[in-house]
């Protein structure tokens, strides 16, 4: 399949709202169904693990994420310029 002007403008403003949603939020906190597929396939967070044995039986705490500030301005960035790019090629035919 051929990349057109529709599919280059369509991730290119995906991106450009990641990486404005990434500038507005500091933390994101996963909820219960998300953290227990990590814990099973990537491993418990460090803290979790070095707790010991009462960490398996408490209830489980939700993982939070912090994106490194950079990131958004980078999505951003490769955002606008795709969407640029998009609106400099032809029109598809049809």
């Amino acid at each position: 399949m051929e990349l057109t002007r529709n599919h280059y403008l369509i991730i290119g403003v995906v991106l450009l709202g990641l990486g404005i949603q990434f500038r507005y939020v500091n933390t994101m906190v996963l909820n219960e169904p998300t953290t227990r597929w990590l814990n099973e396939n990537i491993g418990p967070p460090q803290q979790a693990a070095n707790s010991g044995i009462l960490a398996s039986f408490g209830p489980m705490t939700k993982r939070t994420i912090q994106p490194p500030p950079w990131l958004g301005w980078a999505l951003m960035s490769i955002g606008g310029v795709v969407t640029l790019h998009s609106l400099a090629m032809n029109k598809p035919a049809g």
